[in-house]
C-alpha cells in the first residue's frame, strides 16, 4: 500500500478549526462584514455558527474560500 497525499487543501482541517482561525484573524465583527450571515452578526459563537454552517452548504463554501484566501495571503507576506 502506498501513501498518497490528498490534493484537497482542506484535508485534515475541521470546520471548527477553520472557524476558530478566521475568528482569530478577523474577529466576529469583521467576519460578519466579509461574509454576511446572521450567525456571525447576531450573538455569534463557535457552536451556533458550526450548527448553521454544517446545514448550509453555500455558507460553508464561503467560509472555506475565505480560509483558503487567508492562508495564501499569510504565506505570501514578506517576513
Amino acid at each position: 500500500m502506498t501513501d498518497r497525499q490528498s490534493n484537497d487543501p482542506l484535508h485534515g482541517i475541521t470546520l471548527e478549526m477553520i472557524l476558530a482561525r478566521l475568528v482569530e484573524l478577523y474577529g466576529w465583527e469583521k467576519l460578519g462584514k466579509i461574509i454576511r450571515i446572521r450567525c456571525f452578526n447576531n450573538d455569534p459563537s463557535i457552536k451556533s455558527s458550526l450548527q448553521f454552517l454544517r446545514r448550509t452548504p453555500w455558507a460553508r463554501s464561503k467560509v472555506e474560500a475565505l480560509y483558503l484566501r487567508s492562508r495564501r495571503e499569510t504565506r505570501s507576506k514578506p517576513r
